[in-house]
């Protein structure tokens, strides 16, 4: 039982110390405009690169396959869904022109 404890503490001193000490060293000084900037382009860019795969590949099930997407319903409904993102500049509006995209695109498909 104890070495799990320590197997935990360890993970978590592992988990949290790289977040914590960057927070606890930046957060009383002003960061420079350039790495401001090029913090804030670092969750879309995260975003973008999890999402082109599912948007452009198709996996067939197994491991480490992937080819073309011959179906493009996921590239589609993911523009309305992008253009209510930049419009309104909410998630939700994000999720449901998304989600309502699909649903019509199932709906309707041929």
């Amino acid at each position: 039982m104890p070495d799990i404890l320590l197997l935990i503490a360890g993970m978590t001193l592992v988990t949290y110390l790289p977040r914590w000490l960057p927070m606890l060293l930046l957060s009383s000084r002003p960061l420079p405009g350039w790495l401001t900037r090029w913090l804030s382009m670092v969750a879309p860019a995260i975003f973008g690169a999890l999402l082109a795969p599912a948007l452009f590949l198709a996996h067939t099930g197994e491991p480490g396959t992937a080819s073309y997407a011959r179906d493009y319903s996921y590239l589609i409904a993911a523009v309305p869904a992008f253009a209510a993102g930049w419009y309104f500049r909410s998630f939700l509006a994000t999720i449901a022109a998304g989600m309502g995209a699909m649903a019509l695109l199932r709906f309707f498909s041929f």
